[in-house]
């Protein structure tokens, strides 16, 4: 008999059940398909048929799911042969296509669950009684094709949020609707960005002139941060021929998503899907010694992968990606003090953005060695310089069993943001493949060859995503030194519009962003305008200011004008932006 749990991962994985038991009651005529558990909670795709559920039959469903879990139904499995299996879901095409896949797989038996009269085909887990579920609250709809195959038929995917008790609930959906204030695809319209063109095509975000700013105030901090630790800049193209990715292995497992390109002699190339088969070809360039071990280069460069449709979403999912990529080619004893310094650079990166986050190494599933590359001795020795390397840190970590990479062990950086979410952005990753691969060797101390190990380091990650994240972190609101803008000067009238201008000269001549306001509108316009595009600094001039020494400043967020001498503004606005302070 299968077994029930009464985690927080069971409990949702039965709100989804829960919804379907609901549905079914309402709507006879719909046909359940999958719904698991995930992060926040549930979801479940259903073939409503003909009929066309909408967002306001949610309370609807809601409700009667509720009314279902008051029954305190207990939650039952049993085991089935799979004859008896296509029995019960006889009618329901999605899952007697689930059956013969998992007969291709060898199963002779199937589990069942019962919850009322809802009886699905289910692995499980799933809790023991509908009384002690938690609180759960169905926030929206989405299309979804069957198998996630655009070539199926389209569904309709029902999302729940599941928590352990109400008050964990309201603080997710207080948390939810914070995130929709902060959402980054509108601020970045907002305060002018980023854009999408349909002639551009999809997922390929284009940056405006203060879009940009933030992207290379970024690019530059992490060029300076990596450029104490020994890392060589490289340019490489951003398309190559189909078999650079066939040795690498990507051809066999990202072909879908790779964008092919024809030349005039016939010859497949592809944009560039990954970076690090490049950069071996540079390693593979010349013969190496142990002596020049380790070798770092760096570039931050876009690739390029065809994601789905309904997979791209602003600037977190799409199709023109750029990395901040980094590979060190070194010998295994040197992984400990590598990762060490990739370490040192990712914390003085995260710093200023105030950003906590906690840490994960993940390593090999032991039960199931096969589905990794290289040798056991490696890998033990790898995994254990990677942990040595946190306890030397004094980093508290998880250990996760099976989420390493099937070409090495790695450490995974998941940083919280100013409402709470997660978002793994950093990592350091060990490889053996690809050295074995690309056949990359140095000569040892004995004049034998010997193979390398490349570490894949990315510090932000994904720069599009990079910037998402920030956005919402930030609300929009960018510390100085990230600031597009980080002066407006305002001039009262026209006649101080000529000052004003000067003033703005001033500024830039010690390289600070300044824009000068001078439209012929209201001053109370031009500080609201101001307010909404997030302005660290206000200046607003009239006939005192131009006859005084000082300027009257007015920081975001404070509603007081503070008078100071121009080389003190200057000494500490610089100050503030050297040092990358945040608010």
């Amino acid at each position: 008999m299968p077994k029930v749990k009464d985690s927080l991962e069971a409990k949702r994985h039965s709100m989804a059940h829960l919804l379907a038991a609901a549905v079914l009651e309402l709507y006879p005529k719909a046909k359940p398909t999958i719904g698991p558990a995930i992060d926040d909670g549930f979801y479940y795709d259903f073939d409503f048929g003909g009929e066309v559920i909408t967002e306001q039959d949610l309370a609807k469903i809601e409700k009667r799911m509720k009314k279902i879990a008051e029954q305190n139904h207990e939650i039952t499995g049993e085991t089935v042969s799979l004859k008896e299996a296509k029995k019960r879901v006889s009618g329901n095409e999605y899952k007697l296509e689930l059956i013969d896949e998992f007969k291709k797989e060898g199963a002779k038996e199937l589990s069942f669950y019962t919850l009322g009269k809802f009886i699905d085909l289910c692995r499980g887990n799933h809790a023991p009684n509908t009384k002690d579920l938690g609180s759960f609250h169905l926030h929206k709809l989405a299309g979804s094709y069957w198998r996630g195959d655009e070539n199926n038929k389209m569904l309709t995917r029902i999302y729940g949020l599941g928590f352990a008790t109400q008050k964990e609930l309201d603080k997710h959906l207080a948390m939810l609707a914070e995130a929709k204030k902060r959402d980054h695809r509108k601020l970045g319209v907002e305060l002018d960005l980023f854009t999408f063109s349909d002639l551009v095509g999809s997922g390929l975000p284009l940056f405006t002139p203060k879009g940009t700013i933030l992207r290379e105030e970024i690019k530059s901090f992490l060029l300076a941060e990596q450029k104490h630790y020994g890392y060589q800049p490289v340019w490489i193209s951003h398309i190559a021929k189909r078999e650079l990715y066939e040795t690498s292995g990507h051809w066999q497992k990202f072909a879908d998503e790779i964008f092919k390109v024809t030349g005039k002699s016939g010859a497949q190339f592809v944009l560039k899907p990954m970076n690090c088969p490049h950069h071996a070809q540079i390693y593979a360039s010349r013969q190496r010694s142990y002596r020049d071990l380790p070798i770092r280069y760096s570039g931050i460069t876009s690739m390029y992968r065809d994601e789905k449709p309904g997979q791209l979403m602003g600037l977190t999912r799409v199709r023109a990606i750029t990395v901040d990529d980094g590979h060190n080619f070194c010998r295994l004893d040197q992984v400990k003090d590598e990762a060490k310094a990739i370490y040192e650079i990712i914390k003085e990166f995260f710093r200023p953005l105030n950003m906590p986050f906690r840490v994960q190494l993940s390593v090999r599933d032991m039960a199931h060695k096969e589905k990794y590359l290289g040798k056991d001795k490696d890998w033990d020795k790898a995994e254990q310089l990677l942990e040595d390397m946190l306890k030397e840190a004094n980093l508290k970590y998880e250990r996760v069993e099976g989420e390493a990479a099937f070409y090495g062990p790695k450490i995974d950086f998941m940083f919280t943001d100013a409402i709470g979410r997660e978002w793994q952005l950093s990592t350091i990753q060990i490889d053996f493949n690809q050295p074995e691969r690309f056949n990359l060797t140095y000569i040892d101390e004995q004049g034998k060859e010997q193979r390398p190990v490349i570490i894949h380091r990315a510090i932000a990650g994904s720069l599009e995503r990079f910037l998402a994240v920030l956005i919402e972190h930030y609300a929009g609101a960018f510390p100085t030194w990230l600031a597009p803008v980080q002066i407006v000067v305002i001039p009262v009238g026209a006649d101080h519009k000529a000052f004003a201008h000067g003033l703005a000269k001033e500024f830039i001549d010690h390289n600070l962003r300044v824009e000068v306001y001078d439209a012929n509108e209201t001053v109370g316009n031009k500080i609201r305008k101001a307010e909404q595009q997030n302005i660290p600094y206000m200046l607003v001039v009239g006939d005192k200011e131009m006859k005084s020494s000082k300027l009257h400043v007015r920081k975001r967020g404070e509603d007081k004008v503070k008078a100071i001498a121009k080389e003190a503004f200057l000494k500490s606005i610089r100050k503030e932006i050297d040092d990358r302070k945040s608010d």
